[in-house]
């Protein structure tokens, strides 16, 4: 068989059920090889939405997303969405087109060394040079993509090795275990809980990529302790659970910076530091970190770690749970944080103003929403009150990108969440801004016929620029841009239009956008006014 024909064996091996990408002319005889496959490619309109679909069907699966591009500028437009992959923890294999061999050692159409260029950006990443090497090729990528910490490979194939006749089949498939901790180790873990005063727990997304959510509500209730999300790991446990202080990361003074700065102790399980810089919750480094995850910590003077509990993250909470004491525990210390949060969504759920106030886009969309609605935020000003406002019951029901936080992510991702929780509500919120970054993916929506709601916050402008803008010089700068008509841009694509035109409309509209089961798209102003009056709001809070 020819290498494309081999590399497509191996795919299906790993059990890859879709590929999202755009073809190009030096990958054609991959595509020819997809033809009789019984893998799915999913044709996108941009590169970039092909690498946001695949990182989300990564996170959501646990298994890795696949993306394809060409060379030279599909290369290049696929490395934003893989980066994004990378930098959040989503397991992805991207595959890209190269040209020959016999050209690459000079200046030459369309060309450049992007093994050099995607090194920065993945885990591991190669060319294929020698059709033998495929199968060794595929089973390292896919394996170094779900270790822990979970991410992105890359693997080039040149135009002539791919048409190269090869006689080989796929590598056996072999699961990787993490270890746990040893028993000495659990058992100081427990200890440093039990004689904290005010222990306070910080929950990542690693919690959700090893599946342990259950054990860290057991841990929770057993220990008694108030627990802190990160915005990538929202629904660890419940936002009803009265430990939970809801989310932190805004980033300067909120309310949950009271907890962190009466805490003793900061147990932190499955965070990542790129997510939520030390500094911005322990600035003096004054308060000790118990540090539970897959690998040791980050060396950082504002994260200093009292002890690593490294490897399983799952076996070694339930490890904790038995070794930790049942413990009857004041949490009046926090019990504020979580009030005031609560009292501030409250407040604005029957707000009249217009346009419609983020606290009140917020609290309608959770009412209307069900517990296992997928709400997928894109980047921008309305990212930070769906990350401070928007509840979650359980883990991957709200998706937020804030690694490498790239704007576009939702529409393509609302795509890729619907194609494997097809039985969920999915909803895009996204502003008018990072909207038309991909709104092009409407029609890919439209084409694989998948009901998604894509919740537009629009005000003309990149709002979260100007809300830094403001609180730096009180004036904004060059962040003004016109809009289309979006409703009307929308059923150009085949989706139902909506408008928001007055407050009591929003609820009752996204409740119709829902029940039609078929690609909507809701047009609803917002007032950002609200951004600058939160920031003095917050610059107030007295602990």
């Amino acid at each position: 068989m020819k290498v494309a024909e081999l590399l497509i064996k191996c795919l299906e091996h790993e059990g890859v059920e879709y590929i999202f990408g755009v073809p190009g002319e030096e990958n054609i005889d991959v595509m020819d090889a997809l033809h009789d496959s019984t893998i799915q490619f999913i044709v996108t309109r941009h590169e970039t939405s092909a690498a946001f679909m695949a990182g989300t069907y990564g996170k959501l699966t646990g298994k890795p997303g696949v993306c394809l591009a060409t060379l030279g500028p599909g290369a290049t437009n696929l490395l934003t969405g893989v980066a994004n992959a990378n930098m959040d923890l989503c397991p992805i294999v991207a595959i890209t087109a190269q040209a020959g061999l016999g050209r690459q050692h000079k200046i030459s159409h369309q060309h450049y060394d992007m093994v050099s260029v995607y090194d920065e950006v993945t885990k591991w990443n190669t060319q294929i040079k020698t059709p033998d090497v495929v199968p060794e090729v595929v089973r390292k990528a896919f394996k170094v993509a779900t270790e822990e910490k979970t991410g992105a490979t890359h693997i080039e194939l040149p135009e002539d090795v791919a048409k190269m006749e090869i006689e080989s089949s796929p590598l056996n498939v072999v699961p990787h275990h993490l270890s746990e901790a040893d028993e000495p180790v659990i058992n100081e873990a427990a200890k440093i809980i039990e004689q904290a005063k005010h222990p306070l727990l910080l929950v990542g997304n690693g919690v959700t990529r090893g599946d342990a959510d259950e054990e860290l509500r057991t841990l929770v209730k057993t220990a008694n302790l108030p627990v802190v999300h990160t915005f990538m790991g929202k629904g660890a446990i419940p936002w009803t659970d009265e430990h939970s202080l809801l989310t932190a990361g805004i980033g300067g003074n909120d309310y949950i910076a009271c907890g962190f700065n009466e805490s003793d102790l900061i147990i932190a399980i499955g965070f990542d530091m790129a997510e939520y810089s030390p500094k911005s919750w322990n600035p003096e480094g004054k308060t000790p970190i118990l540090h539970i995850d897959t690998k040791e910590a980050e060396i950082d003077a504002c994260y200093p770690v009292q002890l690593n509990v490294v490897g399983n993250i799952k076996e070694n909470i339930k490890n904790l749970n038995k070794a930790i004491t049942e413990k009857e525990r004041d949490l009046t210390w926090v019990s504020h944080v979580r009030n005031e949060a609560l009292t501030e969504l409250e407040s604005f759920k029957s707000d009249i103003e217009f346009p419609v106030k983020p606290q009140k886009i917020i609290a309608d969309l959770r009412s209307v929403l069900e517990e296992n609605s997928i709400v997928i935020s894109d980047v921008g000003a309305h990212k930070m009150w769906i990350a401070r406002m928007y509840h979650s019951y359980q883990p991957n029901t709200c998706l937020i990108s804030n690694g490498l936080a790239s704007m576009g992510v939702a529409v393509p991702s609302a795509i890729a969440a619907k194609m494997v929780h097809p039985e969920r509500q999915v909803v895009a919120v996204c502003g008018d801004g990072s909207f038309q970054m991909t709104s092009a993916e409407l029609e890919t929506a439209k084409r694989l016929n998948l009901p998604i709601v894509i919740l537009l916050w629009r005000d003309e402008g990149y709002g979260l620029i100007e809300w830094h803008q403001m609180k730096a010089f009180n004036r904004s700068s060059h962040i003004k841009f016109g809009n289309p008509d979006f409703v009307q841009l929308a059923k150009s694509y085949g989706f139902e239009g909506l408008t928001v035109e007055k407050p009591e409309g929003l609820k009752p509209t996204i409740d119709k956008a829902l029940s039609l089961n078929k690609p909507v798209l809701i047009d609803c102003p917002v007032d950002y006014r609200e951004n600058m009056k939160l920031t003095e709001k917050l610059g107030n809070i007295i602990c």
